[in-house]
């Protein structure tokens, strides 16, 4: 059996281990959103594990956009913008909770745009 931490079983335990590059955005509501870059360690369907140099309190809210990796055609890949609250914090590394979430393609982020979104 492998050793968890409460940070890996609260983020959702069915993660698999990946490295993407992935920015979020602390929404801090009248304060302004402040944006991090970063990586991704653990995805799965409750959860996101990533690394922080900022301490992140469980219930700060969170949206995280991470970047897969190009289509066979060369074409970029989709980008998975998920929402959610962070549920724990330990020695640089936060726990999300995925409250929401969507996948957006090129196309999706192109007529979003001209929609004025």
């Amino acid at each position: 059996m492998k050793n968890r931490t409460k940070t890996n079983e609260r983020a959702g335990s069915d993660g698999s281990p990946v490295q993407r590059d992935v920015s979020f955005r602390i929404l801090r509501g009248r304060k302004g959103d402040e944006t991090r870059a970063g990586g991704t360690m653990n995805v799965g369907s409750n959860g996101v594990l990533f690394p922080t140099d900022r301490v992140l309190l469980p219930g700060r809210r969170v949206e995280l956009s991470i970047r897969w990796p190009a289509k066979p055609n060369g074409k970029g890949g989709p980008k998975l913008l998920a929402r959610g609250r962070i549920v724990g914090y330990e020695r640089g590394v936060a726990a999300m909770e995925v409250l929401e979430y969507e996948f957006r393609t090129a196309t999706a982020k192109a007529v979003a745009a001209a929609a004025g979104h």
